[in-house]
């Protein structure tokens, strides 16, 4: 891996890890649908403007019902859920439970899809669940009545996630950047009914929360999957794996630089627990890694989506 690709993929860990940052800076003006909507469509005119750039033309005919599907369970569902959990618990907890979605992509598949379990998977699973046991157990969030509710939330975004990468390896094989595209723009279709059920905000929201919103749309989203397609392009995708492990730890940095968020030991101790099983659930080692890096072959991993 060449310093350039390195700095690309700790740029694109820094960037996913402060998507949690922003959601809890804009989310008590705006709310979660109209921040969520806010997000999916400035990254959908973004990437429109991208591919006008590179003449990469949208076939929207073509996988219009491909579009609506992956749209709901890769992006409209998991980042309202995610976007109701920031109104309660902290970018630190936002991200690490954002971590275990392989976790819920190999439970899904053992219970749906007859995937053999290993005895390696069952362990990562059982030290996620001791992860995010540790990490929420000792966080004082828990005294908060509304802490069960937006848990089961982000944990349900993450759930969302395993779906979708289930559906992508199951489903006709689409170009990512065509993937990220026309999910845009179906999350956007998604998302817009809600707001008729919701009204503005009273007041004219602060410049700091409109400017958090183009921050994730523009950058966590739009640039922030030319940066994952280059580095699957450069790298192949289990070399790129790596920022799964990465995005935990910029979003319990950025909570507690920009939000005063403190790190306990539950916080460090869970998040590299969660890490573990999810390191285990997929697969993921340093010999892979450093054979795809020495050999530049692409991974035997299926493809997934990212946030």
């Amino acid at each position: 891996m060449d310093l350039a690709s390195l700095a690309r993929l700790f740029l694109l860990a820094a960037i996913w890890g402060a998507s949690f940052l922003f959601m809890r800076m804009a989310v008590p003006e705006l709310g979660p649908a109209w921040l969520m909507f806010g997000r999916v469509l400035s990254a959908a005119v973004f990437l429109a403007l991208v591919a006008i750039a590179f003449k990469r033309a949208l076939p929207l005919r073509q996988y219009a019902m491909h579009f609506v599907l992956l749209s709901l369970f890769n992006t409209a569902l998991p980042f309202l859920l995610f976007a109701y959990a920031a109104q309660t618990l902290t970018a630190s907890l936002l991200a690490v439970l954002n971590a275990t979605a392989p976790l819920w992509g190999a439970l899904i598949g053992w219970l749906f899809f007859r995937q053999k379990m290993s005895i390696r998977m069952v362990l990562g699973l059982f030290l996620g669940i001791c992860g995010v046991a540790i990490l929420v157990g000792f966080d004082a969030i828990v005294t908060d009545p509304a802490a069960l509710t937006a848990i089961a939330a982000a944990a349900g975004a993450a759930c969302c996630y395993g779906i979708a990468t289930w559906y992508t390896r199951l489903a006709k094989p689409v170009p990512a950047f065509i993937n990220a595209h026309g999910s845009m723009w179906g999350a956007s279709l998604w998302l817009l009914p809600l707001l008729w059920f919701i009204p503005l905000p009273v007041t004219e929201p602060a410049q700091q929360s409109l400017l958090a919103v183009l921050a994730l749309g523009v950058v966590c989203t739009g640039v922030a999957y030319l940066l994952y397609f280059r580095l699957v392009q450069d790298l192949g995708a289990t070399p790129t794996l790596t920022v799964t492990f990465l995005i935990p730890v910029f979003g319990v940095l950025w909570g507690h630089v920009f939000l005063d968020e403190i790190i306990g030991w539950h916080t460090l101790v869970g998040a590299a627990t969660v890490i573990c099983g999810t390191a285990l659930v997929s697969g993921f080692s340093l010999n892979t890694l450093r054979y795809n890096i020495a050999t530049n072959e692409p991974n035997k991993l299926p493809n997934k989506e990212l946030r």
